[in-house]
């Protein structure tokens, strides 16, 4: 088998290597693929689908497909961008999202993704829901009126931590992140320096005692909008 497989993002040519995903090519070339159920060396849960790609012709989850020669990977047409925007004003009308005033703005990735695509506000009627917080832990409490269901803290908790202490429950709108404790968080045994907690990409899953510790200005999106990181190896290496 080759060592190197080659194949195209909305006309330009990619390499990768054997085993890779859409994502992980993509990522290692400079090309950004919006992605939110999918974080940082977790395995994919293509959950979310805003990572959703055309691969020849066909619709499928950037975050799980493999690379292959010579197959064709859409990435920006107006189709696709109108989909994500989509999802993600779904997203925000789903739960309480007040950008404003909750502890993660300016790191949380559906707020920068909202930024990136131009949304100020979502078109669809908020929902309004009302959904129970867990505060009994001492240093990490969940916000489920924020959780979008991604997964992160699930892989996260299971495969950085160890402790499989997160699992969704319920069906549809039912649908909840659980722990493994009828006493709530505070029967488990999370602690805030958790890979859960940081994996989390909104304001749902969030250490105590810490917040708004970042002034504007110096946030993690405040300089560029989220992708740039990938984007800009591109750029640097196009001007070697």
């Amino acid at each position: 088998m080759s060592e190197t497989i080659t194949f195209t993002i909305d006309g330009v040519e990619v390499q990768g290597a054997p085993g890779q995903t859409i994502l992980e090519a993509a990522d290692a070339a400079g090309v950004y693929i919006p992605r939110l159920c999918k974080g940082e060396g977790l395995a994919p849960r293509t959950s979310c689908r805003v990572c959703t790609v055309m691969v020849n012709g066909r619709p499928q989850t950037a975050c799980s497909y493999p690379i292959s020669d010579g197959m064709v990977v859409e990435n920006e047409t107006e189709e696709l961008m109108t989909f994500r925007k989509n999802i993600i004003d779904m997203l925000f009308i789903e739960g309480n999202h007040y950008c404003m005033f909750c502890e993660a703005s300016g790191r949380c990735e559906l707020q920068a993704l909202a930024y990136r695509f131009g949304i100020n506000a979502p078109k669809y009627p908020f929902m309004y829901p009302k959904r129970e917080l867990d505060t009994s832990h001492p240093d990490v409490y969940i916000e489920r009126n924020r959780c979008i269901l991604c997964g992160r803290c699930v892989n996260a908790s299971r495969d950085e931590d160890g402790k499989g202490i997160f699992e969704f429950i319920g069906r549809g709108s039912e649908k909840k992140i659980a722990v493994d404790s009828s006493r709530g968080l505070s029967g488990t045994d999370a602690a805030a320096a958790d890979k859960a907690v940081e994996a989390c990409p909104v304001g749902s899953l969030l250490p105590k005692h810490r917040g708004y510790d970042i002034p504007v200005g110096r946030r993690a999106y405040d300089a560029a909008p989220i992708g740039s990181d990938i984007e800009r190896h591109r750029k640097e290496r196009n001007n070697e």
